[in-house]
């Protein structure tokens, strides 16, 4: 059972990166960040607000959210800020780049974890880890090179710079994450950064874009903008389920969950029509096979 809702963990993620292209693509980036985090955030209040009224019953169940006190809500807030900002980066490069550019890059992440962890915390790396970290950055430089025909210059262009703050924020709020679940209810971390992100938003909606519109992309509403935390969310309910069944396996299921950028680079490719697709896909297949050396390497 387990195996089965990790593959549909790494489906869904691959349908976030899809909707969020498709919502992007021509559109203004700050609307889009906000209504699609309403979503989730609305989504996530019919719990909330149930647990509240209901405790006595809602309690035995399985989407129970226990009350938070203003100390918790510290944690939340700050998850969401920095949540915020990863996707701000991220959401604006996937909007520049091609798909097959940016979905690449941001499945880095267990690559700059491991260095994090070398320089930080001064870890010392397993044979294993060592081959896929070299393995991951040699195909990332042959990726770069398929890049350049698309004149996209990985050391230049500003948007791979976002791709890559993206995932580095997103590797911070992975490490956060780590330290809120086993501190704080799951579902409560998660209803509240949610309900957050939205607080975050706005005055960028607000103050920085509505102001500015006339000189950027005009916003266009489409149906895929709610799919995109729709989306988010069942990934991410589907990846907690596998880890909490009996027999489950860490290491199988943060690779098949990381085969999510197969997905989208493949689907995303026929769909956006984008080209050069086999220097890319060779670049590809290089950094997924240094990346599960990674992640099977971390495991003890």
């Amino acid at each position: 059972m387990w195996l089965i809702f990790s593959i549909v963990s790494a489906l869904f993620l691959g349908s976030y990166d899809l909707f969020n292209k498709a919502s992007l693509n021509k559109n203004a980036v700050i609307p889009v960040l906000f209504f699609s985090t309403l979503t989730g955030a609305v989504m996530f209040m019919f719990p909330v607000v149930f647990s509240a009224l209901f405790r006595h019953y809602a309690s035995t169940q399985f989407w129970y959210i226990p009350e938070s006190s203003w100390h918790e809500q510290g944690y939340y807030f700050l998850k969401s800020v920095i949540v915020g900002i990863s996707w701000m980066f991220s959401y604006f490069a996937v909007k520049h780049l091609p798909i097959t550019i940016a979905s690449p890059i941001r499945a880095s992440a267990p690559m700059w974890t491991l260095i994090g962890a070398i320089t930080i915390f001064g870890e010392r790396l397993s044979l294993l880890q060592w081959a896929g970290l070299i393995l991951t950055i040699f195909f990332y430089f042959l990726f770069s090179l398929a890049g350049n025909k698309e004149g996209i210059d990985f050391r230049k262009n500003k948007w791979v710079w976002f791709m890559l703050m993206a995932t580095l924020t997103g590797v911070v709020s992975a490490l956060y994450d780590k330290f809120l679940i086993a501190h704080f209810n799951r579902l409560a971390v998660q209803a509240y950064s949610d309900f957050y992100l939205v607080l975050v938003f706005l005055p960028a909606l607000l103050f920085v874009w509505y102001p500015n519109r006339a000189k950027t992309n005009h916003f266009q509403w489409r149906n895929t903008i709610p799919m995109i935390s729709i989306s988010l969310l069942i990934a991410d309910c589907s990846y907690f389920y596998s880890l909490s069944c009996a027999g489950s396996l860490l290491a199988i299921i943060s690779v098949l969950r990381r085969s999510n950028v197969v997905i989208s680079f493949s689907l995303g490719a026929v769909i956006f029509k984008e080209t050069n697709m086999k220097s890319k896909s060779i670049a590809l297949v290089g950094i997924l096979v240094g990346l599960v050396l990674v992640i099977l390497g971390s495991q003890k």
